[in-house]
């Protein structure tokens, strides 16, 4: 395990030393992919059914937190749109909401279901799944991109889980396949120049439909922008005196990049672009770097031992220290800081500190103290119970 972590911390440092971007071919498409493999892997669900089967803590926790939250009701029903359209800060809000969570709903009911055998549950998944199958035509309105990123996250985790697992069939998987081709995907993949969060999330979403449709090109073209994306939101000092830039964002010189920066002009490792905006929207960019890099590990591609384990190391333990209460010195975001990062450590801290060996202290204590992590109710879910301490 010493053995381990030194290399993956030397990796780390190497990479980050390296100019941007670096080893263009570790993002490539698997020559297949695995399934169930987004974000959750069989070996990650069987270990998971195994420690709740055993009443074992803090899955067996986090496991009745779920079953007792709304998204597990088997009396849920769906509530599907032929446009979501949701406007900033989702006002309007048509059908934003109701797709969120019943694609969160999907996906709780996909894991209740391997974890406890019960055919109810597969079916309530499937039934929501092929209820918004069915009907969606489009996302519109200003948050457009954004909806379709953080619904389409949560998409493909659950249709994962029920097609390579459930063996009661259904009959309307490859409608659903289209509904994330045709709906979804081209809404996300160009990606966008907004905050970075948005982006961050809307290749997690490409890259999970991009797994479940089996489509190299899109996963290629959506890993590619993520690399870009999360070079340029989390800030190491190995990047120089400012931050890396997206070049479609034309933040050519200081002033645009510190305006961009939420007025920030000090650059320390493990700051994000976000983090002066408040810390809520910096976890929904953490917590998408994490997923992405979940799902490429379980493809074959291992991203935590480039400058994206290290960048999201780095964002988590900064973001955690002053979450933890530390004081916010005067430098950094004006003296103060807006907290509520949310339940989005577990995937990063197992990956990061149980696997690799890395040290990790704040983002021990936070993720520890969180648990059970429960939802977020945007695209984040039941993390401590798939990802807590979790070998596998």
């Amino acid at each position: 395990m010493r053995r381990t972590a030194l290399l993956a911390t030397a990796s780390a440092l190497v990479v980050g030393m390296i100019a941007w971007p670096a080893a263009r071919h570790a993002d490539a498409a698997p020559a297949a992919f695995v399934h169930p493999g987004v974000t959750v892997s069989k070996a990650q669900l069987d270990f998971t059914r195994s420690k709740v089967d055993a009443g074992a803590q803090p899955w067996k926790g986090a496991f009745d937190q779920m079953t007792a939250s709304k998204y597990a009701d088997l009396n849920r029903t769906p509530k599907p749109r032929a446009t979501v359209e949701c406007g900033p800060y989702s006002n309007p809000n048509y059908g934003c909401t109701d797709e969120r969570e019943d694609a969160i709903a999907a996906y709780t009911d996909a894991l209740a279901w391997y974890i406890t055998r019960d055919d109810r549950y597969a079916k309530k998944s499937i039934e929501l799944m092929d209820a918004w199958s069915a009907v969606i035509k489009e996302h519109t309105n200003s948050n457009a991109p954004l909806q379709t990123g953080w619904a389409g996250s949560s998409w493909p985790k659950a249709a994962e889980i029920i097609k390579y697992t459930y063996t009661g069939g259904w009959a309307n998987s490859g409608r659903f396949a289209t509904m994330l081709r045709n709906v979804y995907l081209p809404e996300i993949i160009n990606g966008s120049n907004s905050n970075g969060n948005w982006e961050l999330s809307m290749m997690e979403a490409a890259v999970g439909i991009s797994v479940f449709l089996e489509d190299r090109t899109s996963y290629d073209k959506a890993m590619a922008k993520f690399r870009t994306r999360t070079a340029a939101y989390v800030y190491l000092t190995s990047d120089g005196d400012l931050p890396k830039t997206v070049p479609s964002q034309n933040l050519d010189t200081k002033a645009k990049i510190v305006s961009y920066w939420q007025g920030q002009s000090t650059f320390v490792t493990g700051l994000t672009q976000e983090t002066c905006r408040d810390l809520t929207h910096t976890g929904y960019g953490i917590s998408a770097i994490s997923h992405v890099a979940e799902t490429s590990r379980i493809q074959g591609q291992d991203l935590y031992g480039t400058d994206v384990g290290e960048r999201l190391r780095q964002a988590l333990g900064f973001q955690a220290k002053y979450q933890l209460g530390a004081a916010v010195p005067s430098w950094l975001c004006g003296g103060s800081l807006k907290l509520g990062l949310g339940p989005v450590t577990e995937v990063g801290y197992n990956a990061l500190h149980n696997r690799l060996g890395i040290a990790m202290a704040n983002t021990q204590t936070l993720t520890e103290q969180n648990r059970p992590a429960g939802s977020n109710n945007l695209f984040v879910a039941w993390e401590t119970l798939t990802h807590g301490d979790n070998p596998s």
